[in-house]
């Protein structure tokens, strides 16, 4: 959800063809579809969740993206494990880029109610649009 909703707003900015944007999971169940109610609550935003599949982060992640969002502190903290020392700078929690309070954990909405994924994307709003905040500023210094 939070991949295709930065997708989707670096693209009403002009930004899609400048900015990779890739989903992983720590424990994904490999190929694996979208949930239902994920794909239902995106929907509603007119974002197509439907040809996404769960795929593993890997070493080369750490290496080919400039940053690595974790959705919770146990999962920062296992990709610090996992990423190269010259590389752990690229981690955050995308719950510290939220635009108001700084949200130590977007939880798994996978175990509740389409009431849970409905407040995760709310959620999931504030974080990215304080994290795309950063990243204008960071491509408009480029600019300069």
């Amino acid at each position: 959800m939070a991949a295709a909703l930065l997708r989707k707003e670096l693209k009403l900015r002009g930004l899609r063809r400048k900015v990779s944007v890739a989903s992983a999971g720590t424990a994904a169940l490999l190929g694996h579809t979208v949930d239902g109610r994920a794909q239902l609550v995106c929907a509603r935003e007119g974002i197509d969740l439907r040809k996404s599949h769960a795929r593993q982060v890997t070493v080369d992640d750490f290496l080919r993206f400039d940053y690595i969002l974790a959705m919770d502190q146990r999962t920062f903290h296992w990709l610090l494990e996992c990423c190269p020392a010259s590389h752990r700078d690229r981690i955050s929690c995308l719950g510290s880029w939220a635009v108001r309070d700084q949200i130590e954990d977007i939880p798994d909405p996978y175990f509740g109610s389409l009431a849970g994924f409905e407040q995760v994307l709310l959620t999931l709003h504030l974080c990215i649009n304080g994290f795309l905040a950063h990243l204008l500023e960071k491509l408009n210094q480029f600019k300069e």
